[in-house]
């Protein structure tokens, strides 16, 4: 299926690594010129050195969405690069602290920071860009955490805000053709992430949450994910506005504890 993306200009922050590379990924091989921030300009430039091979104009911009006005240099700088903003996936997440009693209030706000506010700083900065493209689409990257609860209830809470942000902003931004949606991935394995860590450091547990908590008894994978957010992007999905999209295997429970 052809997604109508060639030639359009997709921006994904924390797109060095992990599903936000992959989706990156995706969108160079459908003909979109990309953008994409992270932290380490190692990884990111071997990351734009990996979408400049598909023959795609790449740029990257090292970037701390936690930072006040570094989510909007971002923006603005691959759009001036690029020539524009079609598309956005608003990626970056983590969590700091542990359970309520073991994190501090400055845990919950750097936890918002990286989930919910950092959403909303890149959907601001772009939506200026998409109304003078006639329109575009943004994807919201949540989880399953954000209804299934689990430990560490900071992070739940801001995937439930990410979800709801879609949902409200959908109807406020339609007017631009302006799409928002969420997609939330349930526990992802990818080399260097979190799960892989876990499969590492203790395979007997790990082995145990795959058969217990996954149908087919294994995570999914970036790429699995990234194809979704890919066509939520696409005019393919047109009509798929406000959504939200598990993408998840049909998992259980988000954690291992």
């Amino acid at each position: 299926m052809d997604l109508e993306l060639r030639g359009k200009v997709g921006l994904v922050t924390g797109g060095s690594r992990g599903i936000g590379r992959a989706t990156a990924l995706r969108l160079a091989a459908e003909g979109c010129a990309v953008g994409i921030c992270g932290r380490t300009a190692e990884t990111l430039e071997r990351a734009v050195a990996e979408l400049r091979k598909l023959n795609v104009p790449a740029h990257g911009v090292v970037a701390d969405v936690t930072v006040e006005g570094e989510v909007e240099r971002f923006v603005n700088e691959s759009a001036a690069a690029l020539g524009g903003v079609d598309a956005l996936v608003a990626n970056v997440g983590g969590s700091a602290g542990g359970t309520l009693l073991e994190s501090s209030i400055e845990d919950w706000q750097r936890t918002f920071d990286l989930n919910l506010f950092h959403a909303v700083r890149a959907i601001r900065a772009a939506v200026p860009h998409m109304v003078a493209r006639g329109g575009g689409s943004v994807v919201n990257v949540a989880s399953i955490s954000g209804w299934k609860p689990a430990p560490r209830a900071q992070y739940g809470a801001t995937k439930a805000g990410e979800i709801f942000l879609a949902g409200a902003l959908a109807w406020e931004l339609g007017p631009q053709r302006i799409r928002v949606n969420t997609l939330s991935p349930g526990s992802t394995l990818f080399p260097g992430g979190g799960w892989a860590v876990r499969q590492t450091d203790d395979p007997e547990g790990f082995g145990a949450f795959e058969r217990q908590e996954f149908p087919w008894g294994r995570l999914g994978t970036a790429e699995e994910i990234a194809d979704v957010i890919v066509f939520l992007l696409s005019p393919r999905a047109s009509w798929i506005n406000g959504a939200h999209i598990p993408v998840d295997g049909a998992q259980g429970r988000p954690s291992m504890f």
